[in-house]
This record gives structure tokens, sequence and C-alpha cells, in this order.
């Protein structure tokens, strides 16, 4: 995923996280956060037309955040049989392009579901990529403050027990005809590479997931390119198509070279 830095890179000094002249801020004004917005666009679609569309994407978030490290957001799609790919842009985040949605023939893409961090007070971006080339987007405001560079509440090696285990679950039981519901929890730290070593006073090297594959049998439900953005210990709500085959195998990949898979069983539906 092509990654836009705005205020400062991944590998961080106490310097570093002096104030920037022009870093984004609960005063901004509207125009400012439009400039910023238009910059951004400008880096990750090139000089495509990125239209405003609220209906096309609904974006569900709160609009202050109780837990800026772990921030939920719903964003449904009005035409899923139209879509190709989804983005996902914190305008005011240290790498704003937070994630990036491949649909694949088994994917019914309804509704996604994710956990973000957010840095402060911005407005958030779903852009829609529909099959014929559209780009739509529609936007929220959220409040928000220090959510990459928050501290886990644990020390970094407890962080990584475990790292890449995974579990998924089915919402309910499955009906003929239905899309299959599906949540995939991810076990990994997400380091940001913001947050500090509370007993070495160092920060943590940003580790975490850029690659997450999920396939039913032998077809694409969805890839998922991410950053920094994404919380720790990843959550991914999603759905299938109701014709597809089993098992569901997902291919976590991260920055460092780390890779893990599991397969899992799909339930059977009842007629």
């Amino acid at each position: 995923m092509k990654r836009l830095m705005l205020a400062l890179g991944l590998t961080l000094s106490a310097a570093a996280l002096a104030p920037v002249p022009g870093m984004a801020g609960a005063t901004d004004t509207d125009e400012e956060r439009a400039a910023r917005w238009s910059e951004i666009k400008t880096s990750i679609f090139g000089d495509r037309k990125v239209e405003a569309s609220a209906s096309a994407v609904a974006i569900d978030a709160p609009a202050r955040a109780l837990d800026a490290a772990l921030v939920p957001i719903g964003l449904t799609l009005a035409d899923k049989d139209s879509v190709k790919g989804l983005s996902f842009v914190i305008d005011d985040n240290p790498s704003p392009y937070a994630a990036r949605f491949t649909f694949g023939p088994a994917a019914d893409p309804g509704e996604i579901k994710l956990r973000v961090r957010v840095n402060n007070y911005t407005n958030v971006h779903a852009v829609v990529e529909t099959k014929d080339g559209r780009l739509l987007e529609s936007a929220k405001f959220v409040k928000a403050s220090g959510g990459c560079s928050a501290p886990m509440g644990m020390s970094d090696e407890e962080a990584m027990k475990g790292m890449g285990e995974m579990r998924m679950k089915f919402a309910g039981e499955p009906q003929a005809g239905k899309p299959i519901e599906a949540t995939l929890m991810v076990r990994h730290p997400n380091f940001s590479g913001m947050q500090m070593n509370q007993l070495t006073r160092d920060y943590t090297p940003a580790r975490y997931i850029e690659k997450l594959d999920v396939t039913a049998g032998d077809t694409l439900v969805f890839q998922l390119a991410g950053d920094i953005s994404i919380a720790s210990n990843p959550v991914i709500n999603f759905a299938m198509r109701p014709d597809i085959r089993g098992p569901v195998k997902v291919v976590a990949s991260d920055n460092q070279g780390g890779r893990w898979e599991q397969s899992f069983p799909l339930p059977s539906a009842s007629n």
C-alpha cells in the first residue's frame, strides 16, 4: 500500500515527536481540512476524479471516541454488487491511508467493520471504487486524540505473545440464500512505531499487519492492505456469498516478514 506520511516517519525519536508546523489540530478550519484531503486523495488516487457521494458508502463512527486507540468503524455500501474496492482514510493520522479492501467473487460486501487508531481531531473518508472505475467518497468528522501513540498497557513481549493466532466466528445459524456473516480476529500488536516502551523509554519499532488474504475454497473473499492506523489485535467483520464452499482460509503477513495461515470450516446452512 502506498503510504502518505504527513507529519513523521515510522522510525521515531524524541525530536521527531516535537510539534510540526502545519500539523492538523482541533482548531483547523474547514478550508484547511479540505486542502489536506485534496492533497491526500491526489497522493493515493493520482489525477482520478473522486466524487462526493454520501449515499454510496455510509460511515458509522463515534462523533467523540471513547478510546482513541480502539475506534469502531462501520462502512455500509449502498450498491454492493457494483463495488470492486473500498479505501478508508484517516486524514490527520501520521499515515492516513489506513486500509484498502479489494473484494473477490466470494465477497458479499454490503458492510465492513473494523477498529482503528485516531491520532487527532480529523475527518475520515471512505472511498468506494466501482467495477466501472468510478471513485465515490463520503466523510465524517471524529474527535479523538493520541490513538497512534497510546501505550498498550503491557510489555512488548506480552503484547507479542501468541502473535498470529486467529479466530473466526460466524453470526448465528447460516440460512440458505442469505449472506454468511463472519468476524475474523487476529492476534497481533500492530505496533505503530509511535508507542513508548514504559520501561526502556525507547520507541517500539513499527510492526503491523500489512496484508490479509481471505479465501473460501479457491475463491477470493477479500484482500486487505493495512497500515499502522489499524488497531492492535485486528477485528474485521465481513460477509460472504451464501453459495460459497469452504474452508475459509486466512493468510496474514506483517511488515517484518511474519506470516501466518489458518483455515476455518464453514457452518452448514439450514433450509
